[in-house]
């Protein structure tokens, strides 16, 4: 935490904002100087909400912070659990709510001014579908929509060039090389020129070259517009075939639809429309204006205190009591009449509340089915684009699974009777081949026999004939089952047919008995149908009245709680500063002398003292240094002076001591030197 406060005072005391905070007196601002404090910081992100939060209720100001963190995707640190208690101690100015949120703006200042300035321009303004029928509003929504697209490409152009290391520099470089590059060529083309001037007929050749160069531009420019209307036919082959599909999908809608349903929805519709247009529109844009007026009467007053808010209060509490006594002194006086016509004002008012709710159910279904459409055509447009083919709808895209399901089941069990028919081929292959060896070796024993008895094909003969009477016995045989099947099937069926009316007799007379129970009961359950409606509508009144009631009680009572908190706080802070100030009162006044010299203020009085003591000796001593500062400097020449005339002084002693020892005479142990 002591790290978090640290680095919002450093940031703080830099640019732009220049506090001049320390921990001590960051920590020691109020809620309100919190709340200017993170007012100010945002604003420094958006200058929009440069704004004084005295000039603003605190709901305003709430609000208007909340959104802007939305837009910068803030998220508190308990998550979503916490929002009521991150609003709140936001609306009070709480530090553990305010100084997290401080650290995060600080941190990323720079990122959240872009998101600030993105979120200026990119922030989709929602048109309800009723209003995009008219041309007008979607044309102009379309632009609008059209711009965003621009401002986004550009944008990212815009950041791409930032940071593709281009500068002025390399582009003058370029510039410089590229007209380097156009001298030489202009140099070149004379150079080329002389060299053309001596070759005959060279005119000529130059117009005929020239127009080779207009011709292949020509070719250049059909070569595209070629490639251009390939695309516009592609576009247009595109936008036939979704003008198809949807012709196929109105036919299709139209196949099973009679001129009684359509006659039916298109009473439904304009039912619909009507009650929009003269009771639900005309209701909403009267407590629009209502708001509208309400706003600007707000805001054409001048700035409120917390006492003028405290007299406001005062007075709503004292026109909703009086507001209470006369309704309930016109219910005690119109009870009697009103009675009847409770119930049934009752069921009027819920049927009224319930044909609301579907109205506006029914409009959000049909704005959501309609961006459901629409982003269903946009999918197939992209898919017919990517395969180009026609993409099937639902029902049909299900036909055709369930198609494929069932080949994919028909085509694996296939394939397994043909893997065993194939297994047991070569094993039926294999016995037919050594039943056909053995067959050939006894036809040929036998025809060898019947050589040598004289009867050459007998064998033949024998197998044909045996063949043809099995087939005749074999046909026989199946006749006569046929026949005696048929005759058997036909008494089966008529001694069922004779059971099941004898057995239906019976539950066919009880079955009309139990229909006219049936009726009855019918009758019966309509009209307890009736009355539970009936006390249901009473119920469902009385319970929204309640739950409205208790809707109010618990706004009151959050208003309350909030407000609660909000006294329970300042006054925890001047109990505070009153007991600091009965324990200073107490120590000033105390007999004892070491406890009053622990008082504040003997302490600072001691301190201005020594301060102005101090301050008086050194008054004292600069004046002493600046009386003293001429003779002193005097005084400081001379002693140079001196001392530059004893130094030369001590260079000519030196100077003569030398001169003297130069060609003297030493007499010394009875010897004499002479000294060069």
């Amino acid at each position: 935490m002591s790290d978090q406060l640290k680095f919002i005072v450093e940031k703080l005391n830099k640019e732009p904002f220049k506090k001049n905070f320390n921990l001590i007196t960051f920590d020691s601002l109020e809620s309100m100087q919190l709340l200017q404090l993170l007012s100010d910081v945002l604003g420094e992100i958006d200058p929009k909400h440069v704004v004084d939060i005295r000039e603003e209720s605190p709901e305003q100001t709430a609000k208007r912070m909340l959104s802007l963190l939305g837009i910068l995707k803030y998220k508190p640190p308990g998550g979503t659990s916490d929002l009521s208690t991150f609003r709140q101690g936001l609306v009070i100015g709480s530090k553990p709510v305010i100084h997290p949120v401080l650290h995060w703006l600080l941190q990323r200042t720079n990122e959240l001014k872009k998101r600030a300035y993105l979120a200026r321009f990119l922030i989709k303004i929602d048109v309800p579908m009723e209003f995009l029928q008219d041309d007008t509003v979607a044309d102009t929504n379309r632009q609008y929509e059209e711009l965003m697209e621009a401002f986004k490409n550009l944008h990212k152009e815009c950041e791409q060039l930032k940071t593709s290391g281009f500068s002025t520099a390399e582009i003058r470089r370029d510039i410089t090389a590229m007209e380097e590059e156009k001298d030489q060529l202009i140099k070149r083309v004379e150079r080329l020129k002389k060299r053309v001037e001596t070759v005959q007929n060279h005119q000529r050749m130059l117009e005929t070259a020239r127009q080779l160069r207009v011709e292949e531009e020509r070719e250049e420019s059909l070569a595209q517009q070629k490639q251009e209307q390939k695309n516009q036919l592609f576009h247009a082959e595109q936008r036939l075939q979704r003008v198809q599909l949807q012709l196929k999908d109105m036919r299709h809608a139209a196949v099973d639809s009679k001129p009684e349903s359509l006659m039916k929805r298109l009473e439904e519709e304009i039912k619909f429309n009507s009650y929009l247009v003269s009771e639900k529109f005309p209701r909403e844009l009267e407590t629009k204006k209502q708001l509208l007026q309400l706003l600007q009467k707000v805001v054409a007053e001048p700035a409120m205190g917390q006492s003028d808010l405290n007299e406001l209060e005062t007075r709503i509490n004292e026109v909703n009591a009086q507001i209470n006594q006369l309704i309930e002194k016109r219910m005690m006086k119109y009870e009697p009449i009103d009675s009847k016509f409770s119930m049934y004002r009752q069921q009027a008012s819920i049927i009224s509340r319930k044909k609301a709710a579907k109205a506006e159910e029914l409009q959000a279904a049909k704005e959501e089915m309609a961006n459901l459409e629409r982003q269903l055509l946009q999918k197939s447009n992209q898919a017919q684009e990517m395969s180009g083919t026609e993409v099937l709808k639902g029902d049909e895209f299900k036909r055709y699974v369930n198609k494929l399901r069932s080949k994919n089941t028909v085509y694996k069990k296939k394939r397994l009777e043909i893997a065993e028919i194939t297994a047991e081929y070569g094993i039926l292959q294999r016995t037919e081949e050594l039943l056909g060896q053995r067959h050939e070796d006894i036809q040929k024993q036998l025809q060898a026999i019947e050589a040598k008895k004289g009867i050459s094909g007998y064998s033949y003969t024998q197998e044909e004939l045996e063949r043809v009477s099995a087939v005749k016995s074999e046909m026989d045989e199946m006749k006569g089952r046929t026949l005696d099947s048929m005759s058997e099937m036909v008494k089966k069926l008529n001694t069922l047919v004779s059971e099941k009316k004898s057995s239906l007799a019976p539950i066919i007379k009880d079955l009309r008995q139990l229909r006219q129970q049936c009726q009855e009961l019918t009758q019966e359950c309509e009209e307890k149908k009736t009355q539970y409606d009936g006390c249901a509508a009473g119920l469902e009144s009385s319970r929204s009245a309640l739950a409205q009631e208790v809707k109010v009680l618990r706004e009151e009572c959050g208003q309350e709680e909030s407000r609660y908190h909000h006294i329970n706080c300042m006054k925890k802070i001047v109990d505070v500063h009153l007991q600091r100030a009965k324990e200073e009162m107490k120590m000033y006044v105390s007999p004892d002398p070491q406890e009053r010299r622990k008082a504040i203020r003997e302490q600072y009085s001691r301190m201005i003292t020594e301060q102005e003591n101090l301050g008086k000796k050194l008054r004292e001593k600069q004046k002493a240094v600046r009386e003293s500062h001429g003779p002193n400097m005097k005084q400081v020449k001379m002693w140079r002076d001196f001392e530059l005339l004893m130094e030369c002084k001590k260079e000519c002693f030196l100077r003569q001591q030398n001169q003297v020892s130069i060609g003297q005479v030493i007499q010394e142990g009875g010897e004499d030197r002479l000294v060069l």
